[in-house]
């Protein structure tokens, strides 16, 4: 556990809140500019260009790749992705999300490694879905991140429930439920290989937090050393 005084409030991260503020903002100017309440005629295609030029594509990464060039604007991508997404619905669904587990990795994990949880959930989940998914839509919303969030939170109760003796296997129904819940609104309203990125932001936070949890990575040296 950290060194610091219990606080009632379990405060949610800075940069939780910050980026929940960055999200929300950035789809308020969308949805208000869509509306013609700002920016004027040209305001209806802010989400559109903001999605070409901040957005994650496989083709984009292949081409980094088949020509060794690696550009700014592309390389920020693996990122920036995840404050642009697909609607008001998307973005607030994300936002909830985020701050909620947020908040309960935070408990146990310093701020930072909340922060680089997410930022390697992110990169990781844009990389995966690039080299995998062929004619692949754009990549956007934080979702990739958020799972890293609850790929750490995983790795808390699966920690715990190893201290208690309980079958380890149950932490690990909140993400089953999730995919399962990905999966039936595949079917009913089409799938998208998003979801790959999704899978792979939980796994790398979830395998991440062995690491970045208070005390991690000296247990984990430690156990490489007793091997």
């Amino acid at each position: 556990m950290q060194d610091r005084k219990p606080s009632p409030l379990n405060p949610v991260p800075p940069f939780v809140i910050v980026l929940f503020l960055v999200i929300m903002g950035v789809e308020a100017m969308f949805t208000l500019g869509a509306r013609g309440l700002i920016g004027g005629p040209g305001a209806i295609g802010w989400r559109s260009g903001a999605i070409e030029d901040y957005a994650f594509n496989g083709d984009i990464l292949r081409w980094m790749l088949q020509n060794n060039v690696w550009p700014v604007e592309h390389l920020r991508r693996f990122l920036s992705y995840a404050v642009v997404h697909a609607s008001f619905t998307h973005a607030l669904f994300a936002g909830v999300l985020l701050l909620a587990m947020g908040k309960f990795v935070g408990e146990v994990f310093r701020h930072w490694a909340v922060l680089v949880l997410f930022l390697l959930s992110t990169a990781a989940g844009a990389l995966v879905f690039g080299l995998v998914a062929r004619d692949s839509p754009w990549l956007i919303g934080a979702f990739p991140g958020v799972y890293g969030l609850i790929g750490g939170f995983t790795y808390i109760i699966w920690l715990r429930l190893g201290q208690l003796g309980s079958n380890q296997a149950r932490a690990f129904i909140l993400i089953g439920v999730l995919m399962g819940l990905q999966l039936i609104f595949g079917l009913f309203f089409g799938g998208s290989p998003t979801w790959v990125a999704d899978v792979v932001g939980f796994g790398t936070g979830f395998l991440a937090s062995f690491v970045l949890s208070p005390g991690g990575f000296a247990k984990l040296r430690a156990r490489i050393r007793h091997q």
